[in-house]
């Protein structure tokens, strides 16, 4: 299926909805029976069924069928957020006593589950430097029952082979789960690479504007019905129709979105390396970027995230650089209509910032769809103010 079909056609069936051009937000709990039999079956086969909206709606089909078809992937499910996602696709496939092995410093949530949550049931975790196979090979236990991936992950960027890793985890049984928000189904396939599991923030890029919080996790009808049957209804994690319906709609500019976002990216970059307060750009897409080779084996392109650090001597002139900014806003996430700007110092307090250590000094950036000019003349006009 072609990118066109998927994103405008696929799923869509107008003769059911009174040839309306826009799918209608069946905004309903259940769905009615004629018969006693049909309920029974109804019961028998959740999974495939609209029975109640905790588990199917039509809308909410409508947007499984296309994330699905995105990713390459036999089927999805949505959930009302990222942190669903990675909850309900990583539980099913733990029980007392397995092993995980994660990348290290994954999502602040995955961390939270891997840390907090699973050890309180005799589930443990190994973080490891994912961007050598030799890595995963070594943390790998007989217990070892998941992969925990993210490819490329935010801030410094780090990248996993992934047909390696999961060549690796099939010759121990082992599932695979990929964190994938970064690069979208668009710039990136897993699943063509022999990952189970794909995960992404639906909040960032397929949503694009800023409005709906929500998560996706697609892959084998085998591994999607296990996970409906268990975290999925038990926890109530799935999507709304009305936050399937704007999502059905981001869906629809995500092409022209990411391609924006991403030729402002490029001519960002360009530019800043031509500035003396900007130094040690991060960006997997950057000739300079130790893993730079794999990234343009594995990824199609980047989109409008990176990090880079300011040639500053306090937490003082980091503060004021950002609070500066007029059209980049602070805040958290990406993927948005919006630039967004969020600086490491942020996350420590102020008297624990040391200047000579680079991280503390890094700002991460998100180039949304504002012209590039603007945004150079937005930041020069902060790292003035700053006295850079």
């Amino acid at each position: 299926m072609d990118l066109s079909y998927i994103l405008n056609q696929l799923g869509e069936q107008h003769e059911d909805y009174f040839n309306a051009v826009s799918p209608p937000i069946v905004q309903t709990s259940n769905f009615l029976f004629d018969t006693v039999d049909d309920l029974r079956q109804a019961f028998a086969a959740e999974y495939d069924v609209f029975l109640y909206s905790r588990g199917n709606n039509p809308t909410v089909e409508i947007l499984k069928q296309k994330l699905a078809a995105l990713d390459g992937a036999e089927d999805a499910l949505v959930f009302n957020s990222g942190a669903s996602a990675i909850f309900c696709s990583v539980l099913p496939f733990v029980k007392s006593g397995d092993h995980i092995v994660s990348v290290k410093a994954p999502y602040t949530w995955a961390q939270r589950l891997f840390e907090v949550i699973l050890p309180r049931f005799g589930v443990t975790t190994t973080y490891i430097d994912g961007t050598a196979i030799e890595h995963w090979q070594t943390a790998t236990q007989p217990n070892t029952v998941l992969y925990y991936l993210e490819s490329p992950n935010s801030w410094t960027y780090d990248i996993q082979d992934l047909s390696a890793v999961a060549a690796l985890a099939k010759q121990h049984n082992i599932v695979t789960v990929i964190d994938n928000s970064y690069c979208t189904p668009l710039y990136q396939q897993p699943i063509k690479h022999g990952i189970d599991l794909v995960l992404q923030s639906a909040t960032k890029f397929i949503g694009g504007h800023s409005d709906v919080v929500a998560g996706v996790v697609s892959g084998s009808k085998a591994h999607m019905s296990k996970i409906f049957y268990s975290e999925y209804m038990t926890t109530g994690a799935g999507a709304t129709p009305f936050h399937a319906w704007l999502l059905l709609r981001g869906l629809r500019t995500l092409p022209i979105r990411l391609e924006r976002v991403t030729r402002t990216t490029h001519a960002m970059i360009a530019w800043l390396k031509l500035q003396s307060w900007v130094s040690n750009i991060i960006y997997p897409l950057d000739a300079q970027h130790p893993q730079y080779a794999l990234a343009k084996s594995q990824m199609k392109d980047a989109g409008g995230l990176l990090t880079f650090a300011l040639e500053v001597k306090t937490v003082q002139q980091m503060e004021a650089f950002c609070n500066a900014l007029k059209r980049f806003r602070m805040a958290v996430s990406w993927g948005g209509h919006e630039s967004l700007i969020i600086p490491k110092c942020a996350g420590m307090s102020a008297a624990d910032f040391d200047a000579s250590n680079a991280t503390h000094r890094q700002v991460r950036v998100y180039f949304g769809l504002e012209d590039a000019e603007v945004l150079q003349q937005d930041l020069s006009q902060a790292a003035q103010h700053a006295g850079l």
